[in-house]
């Protein structure tokens, strides 16, 4: 029998009760008991699904508060000095409330800190925690939550696979800690790893744990020589473990990695040949005859509905050849995707019909495990007859291809992505235009969305409130934080945002060819969830999207209002994009209704435009080879929707939670005048990058870290800069938080932009 699984599964809830649980906790506003039975009832009602839907195994330790790989670093004890937690690793119970100042820099008990460093997870959009190495580092099981929850999926009669990183991607994610950071071998470190890692794999054994499912996406990347040789002392090290191992390699094909994977002493081998489809007929050409072979099939990464027919065909040799040795499975976590796409009601039947969230991919992989052993029943055979027609309908619909579109990207030509003068004649004319002082100050965009912005916009999309009303709440919002901001003394303030629920959504709602959801939630960090568009069509602007707002932002104030907009390469990055052409075509058609709303916004006099783009990093191909075709067109879509402005507008960008040290070229490629970047939590170390590349325009970098609920002191934001300005001339530098203070509240908010205001101020003292 072919068995099915899945890689991981969504652990926000339906309806996000964990994000809600949590964050009451935070506020004390629920206890430590309630949250902890918050996350039972999740995980109970996620390993239900599975199994209803016909999967033979449950994954238990794919959930976490936070973060799967902050979890792993506490189970190995890696708890930095900070925190203070000495006493719970020797005891071997690291807290909750210390994980959540890891991540957090604040937890309901214990001093504040600051947070561990948060990056972006592979070429996703989940940000995970980066774990803090140090040379002579030591390593113990510090945590029994993985056990605790095998407990409890056993105890409910389910048959468990335990899902846990890999202990060289967990090392491969971490960073090197002090002054020696640069030089340090974080190999150095993996015996001591493995030690823990065995005594996992021994405990769960001894819990009746057959199958351990090690992540291992490091293998579809580039790899080292000792890297690569590490992978067969860890794992031939890990073999002799009393459990039966998974490796897992998600997010891409092997490679050059093929060999290795498949000659590791491993019990079974997981693919991902949604991504890399032609990899299936390699490795089963080279897997060992007692492996089974685990097939991503499903896609874990977008919301399009399986082709089960094709899949059946596709895959009708792996299970000549296999056997019962072949398992099907998504091709990587259901993490990435929405939970169900039942509650969504309000999406015409066409569309609707052409997707699937967890729950259906759940069905999904169950199904085509059914079809490939000739078991499949009525309900399997209805659903791929309607996986065939709906697959039908979206190929010959005529609303995805809008024939004005084509013509007008035919028409683009290489001055359509230049400015007009290079930054130094540029730089010139916007200090002529603008006035700022030495280390000028401003935001990221947005501020904090108050619970009476919320219940506005919920009761405007209700019906309960007329737009005439929303919008006249929306610009007593702003003329407040406008007033705000001139009160602390921001140089260059922005609107603030409040009528836009999220930086993607937003700009889609207004866009043709993006459709979107009720309750399509995704995690991004933490408890921060979003709720990504659906891109199905050619895209359209038909109308302003930002203009009045800023217009009537710059009424309120004689200092030049910044305009926000949102990225073309974030907002293909960000949504879920259509797989029916290929991904630079609408970039570069989002890239062309940008363009046109930058010109409309200088038409109406904003003189400064911020075009996000955090997702540049995430873009890229997770092989190199790769990079340099996917940078080419990205940075062509950036240029693309900046380059229509005369030199006296300032085009400014942000990019965050990002390694930028390789890509450094092509972000000076981008020429904007202004980038913002997230350095506070890394402590200037990106700005190595932006120093050694000698980068040409002018920087923000954060010195404000959003994503505390700390405020940072007016002398740590000056030593922050003070660093900058070793790197940077000073008159090329701006001042600014590391991002937009959405989820921030006005208590917290105000004293820290005080404090970064009276930084600049000691900054213009020091230096002017």
């Amino acid at each position: 029998m072919t068995l099915a699984h899945v890689i991981g599964y969504p652990r926000i809830g339906a309806d996000r009760e964990l994000k809600r649980a949590t964050e009451a906790y935070w506020q004390g506003g629920l206890d430590r008991q309630a949250l902890e039975a918050t996350g039972r009832e999740l995980r109970l009602a996620n390993w239900a699904a599975q199994r209803e839907a016909g999967l033979d195994l449950v994954t238990v330790g794919d959930f976490a508060f936070y973060d799967q790989v902050l979890d792993v670093s506490v189970l190995l004890g890696a708890v930095p000095a900070r925190f203070g937690a000495e006493e719970e690793v020797a005891r071997g119970e690291v807290s909750l409330d210390t994980a959540f100042r890891m991540a957090r820099g604040r937890a309901p008990s214990g001093e504040p800190a600051a947070a561990c460093e948060m990056t972006k997870y592979f070429d996703t959009n989940y940000h995970y925690l980066v774990p803090e190495l140090h040379a002579g580092q030591t390593f113990r099981l510090a945590s029994r939550r993985l056990f605790d929850q095998v407990d409890e999926a056993r105890d409910a009669g389910y048959p468990v696979k335990v899902a846990l990183t890999g202990p060289l991607t967990w090392l491969w994610l971490g960073k090197g800690r002090g002054e020696a950071r640069e030089d340090f071998d974080r190999l150095s470190l993996l015996d001591g790893v493995l030690d823990v890692y065995a005594e996992v794999l021994e405990r769960l054994a001894g819990q009746g744990v057959e199958w351990v499912q090690l992540d291992e996406p490091a293998l579809v990347q580039d790899l080292p020589l000792a890297w690569r040789q590490a992978f067969e002392r860890a794992y031939h090290r890990l073999q002799a473990a009393p459990v039966k191992l998974l490796l897992a390699s998600p997010f891409g094909g092997l490679g050059d990695n093929l060999s290795l994977a498949v000659g590791l002493p491993v019990d079974g081998l997981h693919i991902d040949v949604v991504r890399a489809p032609a990899q299936l007929e390699a490795v089963l050409d080279r897997l060992l005859p007692h492996k089974v072979l685990s097939v991503g099939a499903i896609d874990g990464r977008n919301v399009w509905r399986a082709d089960l027919a094709l899949w059946r065909e596709r895959l009708a040799t792996a299970r000549m050849r296999l056997g019962e040795r072949l398992w099907i499975a998504t091709n990587c976590s259901l993490l990435h995707v929405p939970v169900d796409l039942a509650a969504e009601t309000t999406l015409d039947d066409e569309l609707r019909s052409w997707l699937a969230f967890a729950r259906q991919k759940l069905d999904e992989t169950a199904t085509l495990a059914r079809l490939l052993d000739g078991r499949a029943g009525a309900a399997d055979r209805d659903r791929v007859e309607a996986a065939s027609r709906a697959l039908q309908s979206r190929r010959e619909a005529p609303r995805l291809q809008r024939p004005e579109v084509a013509e007008r990207l035919a028409g683009v030509t290489a001055d359509d992505t230049r400015r007009r003068s290079p930054f130094a004649e540029r730089a010139v004319a916007q200090q002529r235009h603008l006035a700022l002082p030495l280390f000028p100050t401003t935001t990221i965009g947005s501020f904090p969305q108050t619970a009476e912005i919320r219940a506005d916009r919920r009761a405007f999309k209700a019906g309960e409130l007329s737009r005439e009303a929303y919008e006249a709440r929306m610009r007593e919002e702003i003329a407040r934080v406008v007033a705000r901001q001139e009160a602390l003394g921001i140089d260059m303030p922005v609107h603030g945002e409040p009528e836009r629920n999220d930086m993607v959504e937003y700009f889609g709602e207004q866009l043709d060819g993006y459709a979107f959801t009720r309750f399509g939630w995704v995690q991004s960090y933490g408890t921060r969830c979003v709720k990504p568009p659906i891109l199905f069509g050619d895209v359209v602007r038909p109308a302003a999207m930002t203009v009045r707002w800023s217009e009537y932002a710059q009424s309120l104030t004689d200092r030049p209002m910044k305009g926000m907009l949102t990225g073309p390469v974030t907002l293909l990055q960000w949504s879920f994009v259509r797989d029916d052409q290929p991904r630079e075509t609408t970039c570069r058609q989002i890239a062309l209704a940008l363009r046109d709303e930058v010109v409309d916004l200088e038409a109406a006099g904003i003189r400064a435009i911020q075009i996000d783009e955090p997702a540049l990093r995430e873009g890229l191909p997770l092989r190199r080879a790769e990079w340099q075709g996917y940078l080419d067109w990205a940075v062509a879509c950036f240029r693309l929707a900046a380059s229509g402005v005369r030199d006296e507008t300032q085009i400014h960008t942000h990019m965050c939670y990002s390694e930028f040290n390789d890509i450094i070229a092509s972000i000076a490629a981008l020429d904007a005048d202004v980038i913002t970047i997230e350095t506070s939590r890394s402590a200037m170390e990106l700005l190595d990058a932006f120093q050694d590349f000698a980068y040409p325009n002018a920087i923000g970098p954060g010195v404000y870290d959003i994503h505390s609920p700390n405020i940072p002191e007016v002398a740590w934001m000056v030593a922050l800069m003070e660093k900058a300005a070793e790197r940077i001339p000073v008159e090329r530098l701006w001042v600014n938080p590391d991002c937009g203070l959405k989820t921030r509240g006005w208590a917290e908010v105000e004293p820290a932009l005080a404090n970064m205001v009276e930084a600049a101020r000691e900054l213009r003292r020091r230096h002017g």
